[in-house]
């Protein structure tokens, strides 16, 4: 990948968005209520990602057990060339959920070794984030500009104007990497599809990376690795609603769980109480009763077969029209194409 351009100033070609808390939908106070009164409990997985979230994310990326970053990252090393070389130029980046934008890096790059220059949309919930891959890309593209976007990427992505081609020739390329798309439910990932979709001209085009259906033995210590980098993920859920909420979760007294749930074809995390307690949440006014065992369920990662991957994209109004996986088939990226 590219080196940072010594002197190069990023400021002037990068602005960042921020949507009013109005135009975000439910905030996360709304959201740990609904879901912690709810039965069984549930808390949204996309609050993960505060600031010490999204750097215990990036430390799970780097984990052994961990194949998903890696094995994506091959594929896009190895054929970001042929994803983008049936587009038509110039073409524009948008990317839902950027995080730390490293694997972007091979698209940018192959999309730079045809055009001049590249204008980039990232969209993520974490403004640190954002910040930081942002002034890593501009100092190591000269001929990158970037207008990034803080906020929840279906609302975000929502507001985003339609794609005219007569006004504005060339493609438009989503990129949603990682295995995100296997965090949202069924009938979620259809309506997020669909949206993109509806912003989209024919012949634009949407890069999905999804997650491969393997064996247990695989999936599970991906989940729970052994040194226990994904239990604190998880349970940095509640320390964001102690400080941001006025909880009073005792992190000792609940503990992280991971299982496969072949039924569903997803894998599931928990934050587990150890006894029955009570616990206070005073920034919502709000007194939360859990059982000796119970589980709040914190996140869902379903995985995919290629059948359905071409139901997903059919569903959405795209046609599935190239695919990659890694040489161990354990993750796949397939090129939708709007039509």
């Amino acid at each position: 990948m590219a080196e940072p351009a010594p002197g190069t100033e990023p400021d002037e070609r990068l602005s960042i968005v921020e949507l009013a808390s109005a135009e975000r939908g439910p905030d996360f106070g709304e959201d740990v209520r609904r879901g912690l009164s709810a039965r069984p409990k549930y808390l949204d997985s996309k609050y993960f990602y505060d600031e010490l979230g999204s750097l215990l994310f990036e430390a799970i990326c780097a984990l052994p057990e961990y194949y998903v970053t890696r094995a994506e990252a091959s594929i896009l090393q190895a054929h970001a060339g042929e994803m983008v070389a049936g587009l038509e130029e110039p073409v524009r980046l948008i990317e839902l959920g950027s995080g730390s934008s490293t694997k972007t890096r091979y698209v940018i790059e192959a999309l730079l070794a045809r055009q001049r220059a590249l204008h980039y949309s990232p969209i993520d919930i974490s403004r640190s984030a954002i910040e930081g891959s942002c002034e890593g890309l501009l100092r190591a593209y000269p001929e990158l500009s970037i207008e990034a976007f803080v906020g929840d990427y279906l609302t975000t992505f929502d507001a985003l104007p339609h794609h005219d081609r007569e006004r504005n020739p060339g493609t438009l390329l989503v990129l949603f990497l990682g295995s995100t798309v296997g965090n949202l439910a069924p009938e979620g990932r259809v309506e997020l599809l669909r949206a993109v979709r509806a912003r989209l001209a024919p012949g634009d085009a949407l890069l999905l990376g999804a997650d491969r259906v393997k064996g247990e033995d695989v999936l599970v210590p991906a989940y729970d690795d052994a040194l226990g980098v994904t239990a604190a993920f998880n349970l940095n859920l509640l320390v964001r609603i102690n400080r941001e909420l006025g909880g009073r979760f005792d992190l000792a007294r609940f503990h992280h769980r991971a299982a496969w749930n072949g039924e569903r074809s997803r894998m599931e995390m928990h934050i587990v109480s150890h006894t029955a307690q009570r616990v206070a949440i005073e920034g919502l006014d709000l007194e939360v009763a859990f059982g000796e065992g119970e589980g709040v369920l914190s996140e869902c990662s379903y995985k995919f077969d290629e059948a359905s991957l071409d139901e997903l994209a059919a569903a959405a109004g795209f046609e599935r029209t190239r695919a990659w996986t890694d040489p161990d088939r354990l993750f796949s990226s397939s090129l939708l194409t709007a039509v």
